[in-house]
């Protein structure tokens, strides 16, 4: 089941891959909060149906009211800043400083979830952050509103995943659900009355595919953790480098330099030493990188983990 697992996460990254492309392709067209807000509104209805299966009894009100507020907002700063990143710099660098989400989630695991990280995962952590320096090469080339973005776009999911990791077995999955969506479609619509462009219809179906292709991606992530081991399924995320470079060249005329190839190998290995050390045990308690089973940059599509969640006992009540 681990090798069936593995191919389907390389085939739901593959899709999440041809979803950033497109939002690449609209982004020439489009701002951000145009792209989030119609990606977030098609999702609805897909979302839709997986609350109403939502097994659990309760109301919507959050047991952490902020935690839940925060994550939201982290919710909807991230496809936002992602979407902006991908518009701006070539797809390969941006997916090198996304790629950087797991190492900031092994820091905020510290104050956040108490976690204790090792020296080794340490270590592992500055390497990577040193790859991050060799992709943006300070000084070397000018930095851009994108570079900028693509880290904010990071540190947002990196943030939302340990804040879902504490407060998860506490709220509702409805709650985890409904609230992001609602309130990037609430401030979305704002944003872009700024900087409205008229749709097509060519383009809405752009927009229909960010939003299928996101649930679509998720809902294979789902059986892919279900059937096989997180330890051998999450790294399956670095594969999108690889689509990065083909869809690159092939689309938008791209071709990676060496500097954001050598950071991107730098980050993806610190990458997968943290995974593996969680995996093995290490000092790691929460593994919080492993658990983190969401690429947090698709408005409107499900979360993983939470989809895969069992309702308690008190939650069937």
């Amino acid at each position: 089941m681990n090798f069936k697992a593995t191919l389907l996460a390389l085939l739901a990254f593959a899709i999440y891959s041809t979803h950033d492309m497109v939002v690449k392709h609209l982004g020439a067209s489009f701002s951000p909060f145009q792209i989030v807000f119609f990606s977030s509104l098609f999702s609805f209805p897909l979302i839709t149906l997986m609350l109403v299966r939502d097994p659990t009894h309760g109301n919507l009100r959050p047991v952490h009211p902020w935690w839940v507020a925060l994550r939201s907002l982290c919710i909807v700063i991230a496809p936002t800043a992602a979407f902006y990143a991908f518009s701006t710099l070539p797809l390969a660098q941006v997916y090198a400083l996304l790629f950087s989400a797991p190492l900031l989630i092994t820091v905020l695991s510290i104050p956040i979830l108490g976690e204790k990280v090792g020296v080794f995962r340490l270590v592992a952590v500055l390497v990577g952050l040193c790859g991050v320096l060799v992709v943006v090469r300070p000084g070397a080339t000018s930095l851009n509103g994108g570079h900028l973005a693509a880290m904010l776009a990071a540190s947002a999911v990196a943030l939302q995943s340990v804040i879902v990791r504490k407060i998860g077995r506490e709220e509702r999955r409805v709650v985890l659900m409904l609230y992001p969506l609602l309130i990037s479609v609430a401030v979305m619509s704002v944003a872009m009355s700024f900087a409205y462009e008229p749709v097509g219809l060519s383009d809405l179906a752009g927009f229909a595919i960010v939003a299928v292709f996101g649930f679509v991606a998720t809902l294979l992530m789902v059986v892919a953790y279900t059937w096989g081991e997180a330890a051998l399924v999450a790294p399956m995320q670095y594969s999108q480098i690889i689509w990065a470079v083909i869809f690159g060249m092939l689309f938008f005329g791209e071709t990676p330099d060496v500097p954001t190839l050598l950071g991107a190998g730098i980050i993806v290995a610190s990458g997968l030493f943290i995974i593996a050390r969680e995996a093995t045990g290490g000092t790691s308690e929460q593994t919080p990188v492993l658990r983190t089973r969401s690429r947090g940059i698709s408005p409107g599509s499900l979360r993983v983990s939470q989809a895969m969640r069992r309702p308690t006992r008190s939650e069937k009540k």
